[in-house]
């Protein structure tokens, strides 16, 4: 198989890999709506790259830096807040960018793994520097050691080359480090939401059975005893974007924490009617079936 060919078969199984580590991070399967802007902005990138035709270290400082503006611009036009997130569009940034690279290129898998793993750093970084930083300075300041992570990691496929190591080696572990990364950070973020939504539940906005339901990798991807399994995913839904919420509040200036705090209010209200939708649900079926035999019995006679 031509050097083209594997590489096209590698950014299809990034595909596949990063929908699959985009719902089981979010429970949302309409991942390729979001895909569109990162796809368009990767691929004025890689035409960037493609047109400066750069060769080594600069090629990976031309990569690194022209990715973290694409991942910029994504973040800036996007709704998404978590850095891990940021690292899967980001990667779908950078697997646009191999495209017009890999389309008569001379270094087909080393131009997958350098743009998929650099706008894996920079979709991360940029997203990391907006969640927990309020300061525009220090933002500007993460940014540019963002652009220079980037670099580094896009000048690893060459290096590995010059170690010796095969370019589809590279490649292939860059393609499967990526979403295996945004599913581990489901895992380490647990604790944190699992401590915002027991607050919540203090608060008698959520039940406190549905904290560990919601909070669990594993345990949301169910029913989580409510009575319809797709209201359900929507609830963890929201209930995380609500805990997301409340870290970004914490240490705002006082203006964007009022902002924050209506966006807050706003979910709580949607948790807790959602809440009532389910408990009804459920009377409902529960009053079914207390009704089920003795229709069945009047049936039979």
């Amino acid at each position: 198989m031509s050097d083209p060919v594997l590489a096209f078969v590698l950014l299809a199984a990034l595909a596949i890999a990063l929908v699959g580590a985009w719902f089981f991070r979010n429970l949302d399967p309409a991942v390729g709506e979001l895909s569109l802007t990162p796809l368009f902005a990767g691929a004025v990138a890689g035409v960037l790259v493609r047109v400066v035709d750069a060769g080594g270290l600069l090629r990976a400082l031309v990569t690194g830096v022209v990715l973290t503006a694409a991942a910029l611009y994504v973040r800036l036009t996007g709704d998404r807040s978590e850095p891990a997130d940021g690292m899967i569009l980001g990667a779908i940034c950078g697997a646009g960018a191999s495209v017009p690279l890999i389309v008569g290129g001379r270094t087909e898998l080393d131009d997958l793994a350098a743009c998929v793993a650099a706008g894996a750093v920079a979709g991360y970084g940029i997203t990391l520097a907006a969640l927990h930083v309020a300061d525009r300075l220090r933002q500007a300041a993460i940014d540019i050691v963002t652009a220079a992570a980037a670099t580094g990691v896009a000048s690893i496929p060459s290096l590995a080359d010059r170690a010796g190591l095969a370019p589809v080696t590279a490649a292939a572990a860059v393609v499967a480090a990526v979403p295996l990364a945004a599913i581990i950070t489901v895992f380490r973020q647990w604790p944190d939401l699992r401590a915002e939504l027991r607050h919540e539940a203090s608060l008698g906005f959520i039940d406190d059975g549905d904290v560990r339901a919601t909070a669990h990798p594993i345990r949301r991807l169910g029913r989580g005893g409510w009575a319809d399994p797709q209201a359900h995913r929507e609830f963890v839904r929201v209930a995380t974007e609500l805990a997301l919420r409340k870290r970004q509040q914490r240490g705002r200036p006082d203006d964007t924490a009022r902002i924050y705090q209506l966006e807050i209010i706003k979910l709580r209200m949607q948790i807790q009617h959602m809440t009532r939708i389910d408990n009804d649900a459920r009377a409902l079926a529960r009053a079914a079936e207390r009704r089920l035999p003795s229709d069945t019995m009047h049936a039979s006679e």
